[in-house]
């Protein structure tokens, strides 16, 4: 008698509603391209722009379902009117970001609270909101924050940005102790440097290039295509007893 074989789980997100926050450009935009190609009906949030309209409707061209939903996350409360007037939602990813680089001993209070009122405060609430959406609806989910390498080690003028990375992995583990009961899992993604408009300004300078392909044992930068299949995993049944992590995608930068 032949044994009984074990099928994988799906990766395709069909009939779900997914949000993702910093979806006009870069991983955020790849992430919702990433999740409606698996089937998702995608919500594309940032600032209110024509660029997120542009990046909307190039995705809904394609024959896939999206959406605009401009919101800020640095303004907690207008989110959470936005989600609960949209959701409940599925899947988030929270790629809303923002990096003030420079040495630690020339920060500023005011580049300090910038990085934590969106890096932190922001992906903490908007992360809360969905899940009360989720479980006034008595529905599982997958919260999901792009996090960084820098979450788990320093860097050269990172020094903010690694503490608002690390303090997110912080409030990841502790949220998916208290919402595992209610099947909502929450993780992060931990990318290296990911060539995108916003991190050029750092390839543009030939000792740090230097410095992050040293480190980066497969060689190369990053790119937005890398990150997308990660992102579709933790949204997925492929990944459903996976809560309270951090998947690295960091070309092997933490290995050491």
């Amino acid at each position: 008698m032949s044994p009984s074989l074990p099928r994988t789980p799906s990766f395709r997100l069909e009939g779900k509603s997914a949000l993702v926050a910093g979806a006009s450009s870069g991983i955020g935009l790849g992430a919702a391209m990433a999740l409606a190609e698996a089937g998702a009906s995608v919500s594309l949030a940032a600032r209110p722009s024509a660029r997120l309209e542009e990046a909307a409707d190039a995705i809904a061209r394609e024959g896939y379902k999206a959406r605009a939903l401009p919101l800020d996350v640095a303004d907690v409360r207008g989110t959470a009117e936005a989600v609960a007037a949209s959701g409940p939602f599925d899947v988030l990813v929270n790629s809303a970001g923002i990096a003030r680089h420079g040495a630690a001993v020339e920060t500023t209070p005011e580049d300090f609270d910038a990085a934590f009122a969106v890096n932190v405060k922001g992906a903490y609430f908007l992360a809360q909101a969905v899940a009360k959406g989720l479980m006034a609806a008595k529905r599982p989910g997958s919260i999901i924050t792009i996090s960084s390498q820098m979450a788990h080690v320093g860097g050269i003028d990172r020094a903010v940005y690694s503490a608002t990375k690390h303090a997110v992995e912080g409030f990841t583990k502790s949220m998916a102790i208290e919402w595992g009961p209610h099947g909502i899992r929450v993780n992060t993604i931990c990318p290296t440097f990911i060539r995108t408009a916003l991190t050029e300004q750092t390839f543009a300078n030939p000792e740090r290039v230097k410095w992050i392909t040293d480190k980066i044992k497969l060689g190369r930068l990053g790119r937005v295509e890398d990150i997308m299949a990660a992102v579709v995993y933790l949204a997925s049944d492929a990944a459903a007893m996976v809560t309270g992590t951090a998947l690295m995608v960091d070309g092997g930068w933490t290995a050491d």
